[in-house]
C-alpha cells in the first residue's frame, strides 16, 4: 500500500516475541527487516513494539517508500528463523499529518552518530529526528 498523503487508516502487522533467560523481551516484524524493540517485561515489549514500528513506518513515509503487505502467520512461521518466535499481532493506532521534505545541515559528527544509533536500533534517520524533535517540543511547550 503507498500512502501519499501519510494518512493512515488502523493497520495491523505480525512481530515475533523472543526471550532469552537472560535477556529482554525482543520484538522483531518480518515485513520490516531491521526494526526492532525490546522491553524488560512483556508489556514493555509490546508497547514499544508499538512504538518501533510507528516510527519505523513514519521514516519510510517520508522517505517516499511503500508499505509492505502484512504477512500471512502461516507463511512467516513456515520460515525456520521465525520458528523460534511468538507471533504477536501489533496494531498501527494513530494517524499521522502528512510527511513533509525537508533539508536540513548537520555537522559531520552528530550526523555521524545520528546514522549509527538508527542503524543499531533499527530506525529511520526521519523517524528518529521526528521523535526527538516532538520530545523536545512536548517537555517545552
Amino acid at each position: 500500500m503507498h500512502l501519499e498523503s501519510g494518512v493512515r487508516a488502523m493497520e495491523t502487522y505480525l512481530g515475533l516475541l523472543r526471550k532469552e533467560s537472560e535477556s529482554d523481551f525482543g520484538v522483531s516484524f518480518p515485513d520490516f527487516p531491521g526494526c526492532v524493540t525490546a522491553g524488560r517485561t512483556l508489556e514493555e515489549a509490546r508497547e514499544l513494539a508499538v512504538e518501533a514500528l510507528e516510527l519505523h513506518i513514519d521514516g519510510m513515509i517520508s522517505d517516499g517508500e511503500t508499505m509492505p503487505t502484512a504477512s500471512d502467520l502461516d507463511d512467516v512461521m513456515a520460515n525456520p528463523e521465525n520458528r523460534d518466535g511468538i507471533a504477536i499481532l501489533v496494531e498501527i493506532r494513530r494517524s499521522k499529518p502528512r510527511a513533509v521534505r525537508v533539508n536540513i545541515t548537520l555537522d559531520e559528527q552528530t550526523l555521524r552518530e545520528i546514522d549509527e544509533y538508527v542503524e543499531a536500533a533499527g530506525l529511520s534517520r526521519s523517524g528518529f529526528l521526528s521523535r526527538a524533535a516532538r520530545r523536545e517540543l512536548d517537555r517545552t511547550g
